[in-house]
């Protein structure tokens, strides 16, 4: 009997443990603020029967995710999802304005390509009030060398964002979107090796503009994707090029 007790609590906790691993998870996205929230594979693949049954051996299962509003088939207008591969992670993405303040939950699915199995979660998603600084000033970089998915990662972002702050000598700075040249009505690339699709990376500040990101910005009917830029020192290549004809203040 006493071991009979023992197998039925330690079955309790093992569905409890199972249970809360896809509990509900809350976000609070800041409105006027790039959000990023990844879907992590590996955490997803535990809630799948075959994960429990191989004893919980973590493998490279392909995985695709669904995400959608849990009472729409959509998602809201300004959150975007990404996944290159089912061998890649997924990442929900996007910037709020005012009028997404408030609440709405997105009801996640991951599909195993290999057994069929399914497993969902709700994201709880708390749109609140814009951050303190008002990022008045705003510029809007384009890089050739980057698809989106390889530039959302926070350490990527961090990257990045250490080289305007050498140009903008100012940290009171902050990534206000991040769109896919696809989005933006830009072609699939051909699949050759180095060929990406491009990115737009907004950035804004309270500060204003550096004098040289402004000689930049002015219209020159001469200017080619080719050119260097004519003010501002080059300190983002080779990691990220930039088309410095393209840049909007």
């Amino acid at each position: 009997m006493a071991i009979h007790r023992v197998w039925v609590y330690a079955s309790a906790v093992l569905l409890t443990i199972i249970c809360s691993i896809f509990a509900d998870q809350t976000v609070d996205p800041k409105v006027g603020v790039l959000f990023l929230h990844v879907l992590d594979r590996g955490y997803y693949q535990e809630g799948f029967r075959s994960f429990q049954e191989t004893y919980g051996i973590i493998t490279n299962t392909p995985i695709t995710f669904s995400t959608n509003l849990d009472d729409h088939p959509d998602r809201p207008r300004w959150l975007r999802f990404t996944q290159r591969t089912a061998y890649h992670d997924g990442m929900l993405y996007g910037t709020p304005t005012a009028e997404d303040i408030g609440q709405r939950i997105i009801e996640v699915t991951a599909y195993n390509r290999k057994t069929f199995e399914t497993t969902s979660q709700n994201i709880i998603i708390n749109v609140e009030q814009p951050m303190e600084f008002k990022f008045l000033y705003q510029v809007e970089f384009f890089v050739k060398n980057r698809d989106v998915e390889e530039v959302l990662p926070l350490e990527v972002q961090k990257h990045f964002m250490d080289r305007v702050e050498r140009i903008w000598e100012s940290s009171h700075f902050s990534i206000i979107n991040i769109t896919s040249a696809l989005d933006r009505g830009g072609r699939v690339p051909l699949p050759i090796e180095g060929r990406k699709e491009g990115v737009y990376i907004n950035v804004g500040s309270s500060t204003p503009f550096p004098s040289c990101l402004e000689e930049e910005a002015r219209p020159d009917e001469l200017c080619t994707d080719q050119l260097e830029p004519i003010s501002c020192e080059d300190i983002f290549s080779p990691h990220f090029i930039i088309n410095w004809c393209n840049i909007t203040l």
